[in-house]
C-alpha cells in the first residue's frame, strides 16, 4: 500500500490493469471506501495508503527486532488492513493467522 499510494501521489493514479475488462479500474476495495463516503482516488486516501503501508512495514520490522510491544501493534495493524480487498485481506489475514498461532508471544 505504501508503494501504490506513493506512486499514486507522484504519477496521479494507482496501479490498475492496462487491458481487459477491468482496464483502469480499481479493485473491490474502492467500493468499500466509496460506501464510507471517501473518494478512492483523492489525495487524502493516497496519503493514508502511504502512512498505513509505511507503518505496517515499520511494525513488521519492530516485530522482527523482537520489540516487546510489536506483537500487539502488528496484530492491530494487520486487522486494520483487512478491508483492502483482495490483496490486503489475503496478506493481512495470513499475518493474523501467523501471529495468533505460530508467532504468539510466550508467557513466562
Amino acid at each position: 500500500m505504501a508503494f501504490d499510494g506513493a506512486r499514486a501521489l507522484v504519477v496521479g493514479d494507482y496501479i490498475t490493469p492496462a487491458s481487459g475488462e477491468h482496464a483502469g479500474q480499481l479493485g473491490p476495495w474502492s467500493g468499500v471506501l466509496e460506501a464510507t463516503g471517501l473518494a478512492p482516488r483523492s489525495t487524502p486516501v493516497k496519503v493514508a495508503f502511504v502512512v498505513y503501508g509505511t507503518a505496517l512495514v515499520g511494525l513488521a520490522a519492530a516485530f522482527a527486532a523482537r520489540a516487546s510491544w510489536a506483537w500487539g501493534a502488528l496484530l492491530v495493524g494487520a486487522a486494520l488492513g483487512l478491508w483492502y480487498i483482495p490483496f490486503g485481506t489475503l496478506l493481512n489475514g495470513a499475518i493474523l493467522v501467523l501471529l495468533l498461532t505460530a508467532l504468539r508471544p510466550r508467557r513466562s
